[in-house]
């Protein structure tokens, strides 16, 4: 699927299964809340923290699709194409970042720069 297919999927299911979309805030609120639950599980599974009874039934991978579910609600609201976002800002990050992560170590420690 691609970017724009899912842009059109989530349209679509929002027009006839969720009735309307949440206003603009609404929605950024909810991505904060759903970035918040993946956080959560990040934490717990790579980080320190345990996991407490309550999170046992979040998964990884349906929490960051919560995360992009609504990322793509907020672009379909304001006219983003996440494609063409996407595209623009590859793009940048490749003209600005070319050469600035050359002098990492693999255990990502910085090395001495060369020049």
């Amino acid at each position: 699927m691609t970017i724009e297919e899912a842009q059109q999927q989530v349209d679509n299911w929002i027009k006839t299964i969720g009735v309307r979309y949440f206003n603009e805030l609404t929605n950024m609120t909810i991505l904060t809340e759903e970035v918040g639950e993946l956080a959560r599980i990040m934490a717990r599974t790579y980080g320190e923290q345990s996991f407490k009874e309550s999170d046992k039934d979040y998964k990884l991978a349906d929490e960051m699709a919560d995360v992009l579910w609504v990322l793509i609600c907020l672009a379909n609201q304001t006219g983003v194409n996440l494609t063409e976002a996407f595209e623009e800002n590859l793009r940048k990050k490749t003209e600005r970042d070319l050469n600035r992560h050359q002098h990492l170590a693999e255990n990502g420690e910085r090395i001495a720069n060369s020049e």
